[in-house]
């Protein structure tokens, strides 16, 4: 008779195995952004949602088409723009002449995988209409909760150089996103190596004639989530998060800190990083390497630091370094 601590322990092996192919293969399609790949599988191991920034042409979207067509997901993409409507995003009632009664017709948001394209273009009210799917999982049409699909994941964009007819997200809807990844211009050797694809033919806009093929279930992915829920931490772990999140909270560059939420996520964040690496407790270094991502679209800088080129990550790195690691 099989060992049910055996048999638990092979299919966390497959489920690490799985997702470790997974970001093999999006690198098929995209190249040297390995910190924000990482950042999307720890998301989807979490049930967190990711705010991807970067300028135009970094490959944002093809990130995420990529990750959707690995995983073998069903997915989305809606182009935010000032003059789109909640329910273009949720969903509506439509009348049907033939049986003279409304019936709902899904919105885009009823996907495994939803590419918010420009999420910042949009006014505040449509915003807004995704954080209940975000937050609740589900959306109310005409009083009436909609359940979504199980995964469900938002990929938020947005352009951080162009402030012309956009919208800055507020800070409840910031809250929502598990991390803000910054998807950064690549190096020189990586952008010599698209360019060389490109001229070998590569078509961004087919996936599979580029060799992305779905390298993980929705099976293995549930496997995995089980597996992170596993991870331990210790009560020294759990401590040193809040007090690099208290720390957040007290510092004089900062008029927002960390709430419990973000420690929350914090947490959760380290303990899939954990996981990721091959092992089933949470060390310090874990919740460093998270850190950033995790926290710095949860802080809010003061004027007069931000004018003397003070940022997020700055602050935070500087209070990694001074909080007392627990040995």
């Amino acid at each position: 008779m099989m060992d049910p601590t055996t048999d638990n322990a092979g299919s966390s092996d497959r489920a690490r195995s799985s997702l470790e192919a997974l970001r093999t293969e999006i690198s098929k399609a995209v190249v040297g952004q390995d910190p924000a790949v990482t950042g999307l599988v720890v998301a989807l191991l979490c049930r967190g949602h990711v705010l991807l920034e970067g300028v135009p042409g970094v490959a944002k979207t093809l990130l995420v088409r990529a990750l959707a067509a690995s995983l073998e997901l069903d997915t989305k993409r809606v182009q935010f723009t000032p003059d789109l409507m909640p329910s273009d995003v949720t969903g509506s009632l439509v009348y049907d002449a033939r049986s003279t009664e409304f019936s709902f017709q899904p919105g885009p948001v009823f996907t495994n995988l939803l590419l918010a394209d420009e999420i910042n273009r949009t006014p505040p009210k449509t915003q807004s209409s995704l954080l209940e799917a975000m937050e609740e999982r589900q959306v109310t049409v005409d009083g009436t909760p909609r359940l979504l699909p199980d995964p469900f994941l938002v990929a938020a964009t947005q352009n951080p150089v162009e402030y012309e007819g956009t919208y800055p997200l507020p800070e409840a809807q910031l809250d929502r996103f598990l991390l803000k990844l910054t998807v950064p211009l690549p190096a020189r050797e990586d952008e010599i190596a698209v360019l060389q694809r490109h001229a070998e033919g590569f078509n961004p806009r087919d996936l599979r004639a580029a060799g992305v093929r779905p390298v993980a279930t929705a099976a293995d992915l549930e496997a995995a989530r089980s597996a992170v829920a596993k991870t331990a931490v210790s009560p020294e772990i759990a401590a040193y998060v809040v007090d690099v999140c208290r720390a957040t909270r007290e510092s004089p560059s900062l008029t927002l800190g960390v709430s419990p939420r973000g420690a929350t996520a914090l947490l959760s964040t380290a303990r899939a990083w954990a996981w990721l690496t091959g092992r089933d407790y949470v060390t310090p270094d874990d919740v460093k390497a998270l850190a950033l991502p995790t926290l710095r679209h949860r802080v809010q800088l003061r004027p007069e630091a931000e004018m003397e080129g003070v940022t997020a990550d700055s602050v935070i790195t500087a209070i990694l370094n001074h909080v007392p690691v627990p040995r």
